[in-house]
C-alpha cells in the first residue's frame, strides 16, 4: 500500500507521524522494509530523524530545447505548440525560458526544420539510503531541489519513479508530502492508495484541513483518514468537521512538553513515547481496512 501523509499547512507534525510510522512498521516486520520517500524536495528534513546511511545519489532535471539558428527559419511553430510559453519567436530571434519549460518535447518534435534538440537542465538531486529500526530497516529516498529552481514537481515525479518499483504492492510505501495543497502535494498524492492528513485542533488547522481534503477527495478521489496532533488545545472544530464529512480520526497525539523537547532533539515519536509504536501499526492496519 502506498500512503501519502500530508497536511494543509506546515508545522502540524506531518513528518513526525510519517517517520514514526515507518519506524514502527519496520520494527513490527523486519522481513519487509518499508519505503520512505521525503517528497518535500524544497525543504527535506526526514533524514534528520531517520539518519539514513546514504548509498546512492543521482542528478535529475528536465530536457529543455536548444535552437540551432543556422537551421531555424523563425517560422514560429515551436512557440505555437508550447502550452507554457517557454519558447517564443521575435523577428528572427528564438528565445527559450528554461524556468517555464516542462520538458514535454513538443517544440522539438514539431519543428519542420529539425532545428531543435534538447539538453538536460539540472534541477536537483535524488538520494537513497538505509535507516536502521531495531532489527528492521527503512529504505529511505529523498529529493533535493536546487536553490533558485521554480518547479518542484519534476523532481518529485522522478523521485517516485526511482524509488517505487513496479512490484512494490506488497511493501509499505510512505510518501511524506510537502506542506500546503499546491502542485507538489498533488504530485505526491497522485498514484497513492490513500492519504493520511495530519492536522491540529485550531481554526488555522481546520481551514487548511478542508483545503487538503478537497484536493485528496474531490480532485484525486482518494480515501482520507486524519491524525490530530497537539490534541487538547484549540477547539472542537476539527472533530465536528471530521464527523460531518465521515473522516475517521485514527490517532490523537497530545500536546506534551516531553514530546516537543524530544522532537527538537531529532528523536522520533516512538523513541519518546514507545507505546505509540503499537498505535501506529494499528493505524496502518485501520487504513488498509478502509481500502
Amino acid at each position: 500500500m502506498k500512503l501519502a501523509i500530508a497536511s494543509g499547512k506546515g508545522g502540524t507534525g506531518k513528518t513526525t507521524v510519517a517517520v514514526s510510522l515507518a519506524l514502527s512498521l519496520a520494527a513490527a516486520n523486519a522481513a519487509s522494509a518499508p519505503l520512505f520517500l521525503d517528497c518535500d524536495v524544497e525543504e527535506p528534513n526526514a533524514a534528520l530523524f531517520l539518519r539514513p546511511e546514504f548509498t546512492a545519489r543521482r542528478d535529475v532535471g528536465l530536457p529543455i530545447p536548444v535552437v540551432d539558428m543556422a537551421r531555424c527559419t523563425a517560422c514560429g511553430r515551436c512557440a505555437e505548440v508550447c502550452e507554457y510559453h517557454a519558447i517564443t519567436v521575435i523577428g528572427k530571434q528564438v528565445l527559450v525560458f528554461p524556468e517555464l519549460c516542462h520538458g514535454c518535447g513538443s517544440c522539438m518534435r514539431q519543428c519542420p526544420e529539425g532545428a531543435i534538440h534538447e539538453t538536460l537542465n539540472l534541477m536537483g538531486t535524488l538520494e537513497k539510503g538505509i535507516a536502521r529500526a531495531g532489527a528492521g530497516e527503512v529504505e529511505f529516498f529523498q529529493g533535493i531541489l536546487n536553490v533558485g529552481e521554480a518547479m518542484a514537481v519534476p523532481v518529485i515525479h522522478q523521485l517516485k519513479g526511482w524509488a517505487i518499483p513496479p512490484d512494490a504492492d506488497g511493501r509499505p510505501v510512505i510518501l511524506d508530502a510537502p506542506p500546503g495543497a499546491s502542485c507538489p502535494v498533488v504530485e505526491t498524492m497522485r498514484g497513492a492508495d490513500a492519504v493520511l492528513l495530519v492536522t491540529e485542533p485550531t481554526p488555522f488547522g481546520l481551514h487548511d484541513l478542508r483545503v487538503a481534503v478537497q484536493v485528496a477527495c474531490d480532485e484525486l478521489g482518494l480515501p482520507v483518514a486524519v491524525v490530530v496532533n497537539r490534541d487538547g488545545v484549540g477547539d472542537d472544530g476539527v472533530d465536528a468537521y471530521c464527523a460531518a464529512e465521515n473522516l475517521p480520526i485514527l490517532l490523537r497525539i497530545p500536546l506534551e512538553r516531553v514530546i516537543a523537547e524530544g522532537i527538537a532533539r531529532g528523536e522520533s515519536l516512538i523513541a519518546i513515547r514507545p507505546e505509540y509504536q503499537t498505535r501506529l501499526v494499528e493505524l496502518w492496519e485501520s487504513i488498509m481496512e478502509l481500502l
